[in-house]
């Protein structure tokens, strides 16, 4: 299916038990059950990708997805990345543990809850980006509008989930958690005003585009992309416009037009 301009792309909202029955701007929705992300189904050219928001009003399960290696048969494993776009004061992220431990140690502390403790919990406001390899144990704080992109799959295991009933998985997170700290060198804090190639593989690109800018950036998607804008609007030569809130593909994004005020991410496979 080829995509000569720019198209919207299907999105749903997905209920989770942490999530939020009133929706930030642009998004303006109300729901008698909370809502903690908005997908956006992307086209079978870039159906290794996934776009997505999540909102949060209580922490996430303490999690970790398996790599493609290690996912299960028929299932791919999920690398991932977050750019913050608004956080209450005191919102957190939990991202790898505070020193390398043994197995032991962390089966024990996710059965008991104090898991928590071991965890390495970074304060957060909008503008901290975060890259997260396959393997990373992690939590979601409370307080925090995100835009998360990442390969499709909905491979996760819970090593605790603060006595919700759902299910743990703690011998298959065991199995391909990373044990020690979080250092990945694509951390950083995008500046609303700046265009910067935030991730180069080894799954996908990702950058951060303000404005317009020029077809050398945004030719080196090469090819399909998902655009996700975050203020302003896109647009295309046939008069095919996206704004914030809304997600569309494109064949070209440095074709894409865009308004002064526009802020948004591209992102494609490798």
């Amino acid at each position: 299916m080829s995509n000569p301009g720019l198209s919207l792309l299907p999105s749903r909202l997905v209920e989770k038990v942490w999530g939020r029955t009133h929706l930030p701007p642009p998004f303006n929705t109300t729901s008698a059950e909370p809502v903690g992300e908005i997908w956006f189904e992307p086209p079978p050219e870039l159906e290794t990708l996934l776009a997505k928001y999540l909102f949060t009003s209580e922490k996430l399960s303490v999690q970790v997805h398996p790599d493609d290696a290690r996912a299960p048969e028929g299932s791919r494993g999920k690398e991932e990345c977050w750019l913050v776009l608004a956080a209450e004061p005191d919102a957190v992220l939990a991202i790898g543990f505070t020193e390398t431990l043994p197995a032991a140690r962390i089966r024990a502390a996710a059965l008991d809850g104090s898991i928590e403790g071991l965890l390495a919990w970074h304060p957060v406001r909008a503008g901290d980006f975060f890259y997260l390899p396959a393997g990373t144990v992690h939590a979601i704080g409370a307080g925090v509008t995100i835009a998360e992109l990442q390969q499709h799959s909905d491979v996760t295991y819970r090593l605790f989930d603060y006595g919700r009933p759902r299910d743990l998985h703690l011998d298959e997170a065991l199995a391909v958690l990373t044990p020690g700290p979080y250092a990945d060198p694509r951390r950083c804090r995008v500046r609303d005003e700046e265009t910067v190639r935030l991730v180069d593989g080894p799954h996908f690109r990702v950058t951060h585009v303000s404005g317009a800018a020029d077809r050398l950036v945004l030719g080196s998607h090469r090819g399909a992309a998902i655009v996700l804008p975050l203020d302003g609007t896109l647009s295309d030569a046939r008069g095919t416009t996206v704004g914030a809130g809304q997600c569309g593909w494109v064949d070209d994004a440095a074709a894409l037009s865009a308004s002064a005020d526009a802020r948004y991410l591209v992102f494609s496979a490798c």
